[in-house]
């Protein structure tokens, strides 16, 4: 997903493939199990980008189990394409932090920042942050966010969910999703500035 037009972009891309994971859903629950490949391979990349924010490198796993339950709920699902990634991303958040508590730990603190939301303006650098998403780079950055900061982000532009969905998921005003994926950007956008500063530039700084 590195390739886009900013967040317009990313949503239109996420929303180009609503009709064929809609219709492939659609087949499963009829038994076809060539659809349901078709639904994983969709949904799965975005979902295992997720899942690393809360479990690190137990996302895999966690995330087989989550499909599990997928295929056994299967036929309980009632909605469209957009509505199944909303789905299938409650139950494997719902999976990782089972996990999280199996192993007596606990997310990083989601703890929000007592400044004010400042709305990005038309020359926003949310542009480079949003473009950059897909890069293993940008998502390492993101897993080191504050949790609510980095699950909005992600559920936003990897998974592919609009503000009303990815609040459900995580159980949250859409208000305060939206405000947590604005910082979230904001900060990944200042850290992939600084990592593009030229090398030594702190140091001439310094020493002028």
């Amino acid at each position: 997903m590195g390739q886009g037009q900013g967040q317009g972009g990313d949503a239109r891309r996420a929303q180009a493939y609503d009709a064929e994971l809609g219709a492939a859903v659609a087949r499963a629950q009829d038994g076809d199990e060539d659809a349901f490949a078709v639904a994983y391979r969709l949904v799965q990349p975005g979902l295992l980008a997720y899942l690393r924010t809360l479990v690190g490198d137990e996302a895999e796993d966690v995330a087989a189990d989550a499909w599990l339950e997928t295929a056994r709920d299967l036929g309980r699902f009632r909605g469209d394409g957009a509505g199944f990634r909303g789905w299938t991303a409650t139950i494997a958040r719902h999976r990782a932090l089972d996990h999280l508590r199996r192993r007596r730990s606990r997310p990083r603190g989601a703890a929000l920042e007592p400044e004010e939301l400042d709305l990005p303006g038309p020359d926003s650098t949310h542009d480079q942050a949003m473009e950059s998403i897909g890069t293993a780079h940008a998502l390492a950055l993101v897993r080191r966010l504050p949790r609510d900061q980095a699950e909005a982000v992600l559920l936003r532009v990897v998974v592919g969910l609009d503000g009303p969905s990815a609040a459900r998921v995580l159980d949250k005003r859409p208000g305060a999703v939206r405000t947590a994926a604005h910082r979230g950007l904001r900060r990944l956008a200042e850290q992939l500035a600084a990592d593009e500063a030229p090398a030594g530039s702190e140091g001439r700084e310094e020493s002028g």
